[in-house]
């Protein structure tokens, strides 16, 4: 007897995107670590790419008008067209948007810090010229565990960090905190390998300890402020990301099915059991400048 053909549509190679807003004119998504906003030839494995998933949900073309590296997670925007990807854009490149981001790093990290460092672009040759770069950090918790990762230290120590960058050069924030000696955790670049893997053996799990928190821009039709939340809360964070004009609201898009379960709550799940369940304590004041 010949099969009855398959009469239900073909399930997506991976669940759908999270919209956390979308109108006429921007789309912004949670962005799963591990998926690349776009293909590269520099990743020729990949096959999770958010530009393809959210053009094939949507079901219509979307521009991208900044990036998130491979290993980070959390709030991305496209443009919807053409005119509101220019708009985006120029509020980016003009420094119009305030990005927040939550690190998790080796060692204490001072309370309050803004780094001016100029970065040469990873690409460049030695003699490129160097960008100005400039990222204010702040401490928002430490701890300090009995535990010896380095033979050379009784106590391991790490910190939790509200990065806010200045200006948009690739791996700034990342290569922002190796330069004051505090490198990201699970960064492979710019961290130590045994650290990470030390600190992935007690958290379970091997990643860049580096979320996209918070995006705050200027709409690009109305110009009105649009505060973009990735949606991660802990007791800890509580009064940050600081808002200082609420959010204009929106009714909530829906995610689709299997979202809700999937590469999003396993991100804020890891954040929350495994970094933000560690014995924390606030940290203090804030402090200087570093060159």
């Amino acid at each position: 007897m010949p099969l009855l053909p398959d009469t239900h549509p073909p399930r997506p190679a991976h669940p759908p995107l999270q919209i956390l807003w979308r109108d006429d004119d921007l789309v912004a998504v949670y962005k799963p670590a591990g998926w690349l906003v776009h293909r590269t030839g520099l990743d020729a494995g990949e096959t999770r790419f958010v530009m393809q998933a959210l053009r094939d949900q949507l079901g219509q073309r979307v521009y991208p008008v900044h990036r998130l590296d491979k290993g980070t997670c959390g709030v991305l925007v496209m443009g919807l067209h053409p005119d509101a990807a220019r708009a985006l854009s120029q509020a980016f490149e003009h420094h119009r948007v305030e990005k927040r981001y939550l690190a998790l790093v080796r060692g204490h990290a001072p309370a309050g810090i803004r780094v001016d460092h100029a970065l040469r672009p990873d690409d460049a040759p030695p003699h490129a010229p160097v960008q100005p770069a400039r990222t204010e950090l702040r401490c928002l918790a430490r701890l300090e565990l009995a535990e010896a990762s380095d033979t050379r230290f009784p106590t391991t120590r790490a910190a939790l960090v509200e990065a806010l960058p200045e200006t948009g050069r690739r791996h700034q924030i990342r290569r922002h905190l190796k330069h004051i000696a505090h490198p990201i955790l699970g960064d492979a670049t710019h961290g130590k390998g045994p650290l990470n893997r030390w600190w992935a053996e007690r958290l379970g799990l091997q990643r860049l300890w580096l979320h996209a928190w918070q995006l705050t821009l200027p709409h690009p039709a109305t110009g009105q402020r649009l505060v973009l939340p990735s949606g991660l809360r802990h007791p800890l964070l509580d009064g940050t990301p600081r808002q200082t004009v609420p959010a204009p609201t929106a009714p909530p898009e829906p995610a689709g099915p299997g979202a809700a379960d999937g590469a999003v709550a396993a991100d804020l799940r890891d954040w929350q059991l495994r970094v933000l369940s560690l014995p924390w304590v606030h940290c203090p004041g804030i402090d200087g400048v570093k060159d």
